[in-house]
Order: structure tokens, then sequence, then C-alpha cells
């Protein structure tokens, strides 16, 4: 497990909405993943119909509901709730790989924020964010919410985009002046009905949010 031996504990935060089908898989498989080390699961429901809060609270060390505010403002509440000084985010829909989290946490060694970039970013949208903000951020996955963070980081994040699908939160760790770098590795497929939406809308949201971080980057 190397660097994350040392370390006094992982709190990993993940929002969800409607995914009962895939939490207990996604909370079983971190839990197997760090075993050898102290660590807390956190999920923050965003209202949920489908009893998903119901199955979090059985298998998470700690699950919350709270008013649908988007991604964002979950994860940032999620952190408020976390008892140890790094931080894994990551996504509920199991997109996300929970078997490199050591290898994120390992970074932190060197990066006060380290990002699992894909390999492969299937929207257009998402690579033309890469390009925009990705290379002032360093990194080539700038919507990846699958991250390690040292918790000062962010904890005392004041959001002023609205949703930016987690975009603004790695603007506050760059613009504080944290190093932020980036594990790449090759996502699983994505799932056909994504959270976001279908194709045109999630596009259209992700270039809303990308201006807003880019606003917020430069002022």
């Amino acid at each position: 497990m190397g660097n994350t031996e040392a370390i006094q504990g992982i709190s990993v935060v993940t929002t969800t909405w409607n995914e009962k089908e895939n939490i207990e898989e996604l909370i079983y498989r971190i839990h197997k993943t760090l075993q050898a080390v102290p660590h807390e699961v956190i999920v923050v429901d965003d209202n949920s119909s489908d009893g998903t809060l119901e199955v979090a609270r059985r298998f998470a060390d700690v699950a919350v509901d709270k008013v649908r505010e988007g991604q964002t403002k979950g994860l940032l509440y999620g952190v408020g709730l976390a008892k140890y000084s790094v931080i894994v985010t990551i996504d509920s829909d199991l997109e996300n790989s929970p078997e490199i989290i050591p290898g994120l946490v390992e970074k932190l060694g060197v990066y006060d924020v380290v990002v699992a970039s894909r390999t492969l970013l299937p929207r257009f949208s998402e690579r033309w964010a890469a390009r925009l903000l990705g290379k002032k951020i360093g990194v080539s996955d700038f919507y990846s919410n699958f991250r390690a963070y040292k918790k000062e980081t962010i904890s005392d994040a004041r959001l002023k985009g609205g949703e930016t699908f987690g975009g603004e939160l790695l603007v506050v760790a760059k613009k504080k002046g944290f190093k932020v770098g980036e594990l790449a590795y090759k996502a699983p497929p994505r799932r056909s009905k994504p959270r976001i939406g279908g194709t045109i809308r999630a596009n259209w949201r992700i270039i809303v949010a990308t201006w807003k971080c880019l606003f917020i980057y430069i002022f």
C-alpha cells in the first residue's frame, strides 16, 4: 500500500442520486481495497427516490440525505463530515475503480490534490474543458471527480459557481497555491443513462460549468 500505510486514515466521499443498484458494490470494493488502512465511507444522498439511502445506511460508515443541490455541493458537504485528513472523492456509478485509491493517495506525498484522469474522454465538452482549463490546472481530465485531496485544500471552500460537477473544487485548490497532479487510468465503460443527462444535455451543462470555472479561475 506504500504511502497509505503511514497516514492516519482515509475518508472516501461519494454522492448518490438513485444509485440503489450500485452503492452496495461500491462500498464493498472500497472497504476491500482499504482494509489495511483506517478509513470510512461517507455517502451523501441527493434526495433519491429509489431507496439508495436505506441501502447506504446498511453498508456505509456515514450515510446522510440532503436537499438536492447537485454533485459539487454534495461532495463538499461530505468533506465537512470527514474525520480523516485525507479525502478521496469518487462517483457512485461504478465508472471509477476503487482499486486505484491507494495509488492516488500515494501521490499525495508529492501533490496536495491528485486527479484520477481518464485516458479517454468520451464527451467533446470534456475534451474542450481539458484544453481550456485542464492545462491551467495541470490535469488532462478536468471533470474527473475521482480525486484524492489533503483535506485543507478544500475544507473551507465557498462555492461561487453553483453546480460545476466538481470543477470549482479544483479551481479553488489551484488558486490557493496547492500542487495538483494526476494519475492516468483506463475507466470502465460509461453507463447508458448517466446522471448528468443525455449527450446534448450533458455537453451543454459541462460547457456552462466550464465557463463558470474559467471566470472563477481568472477572478
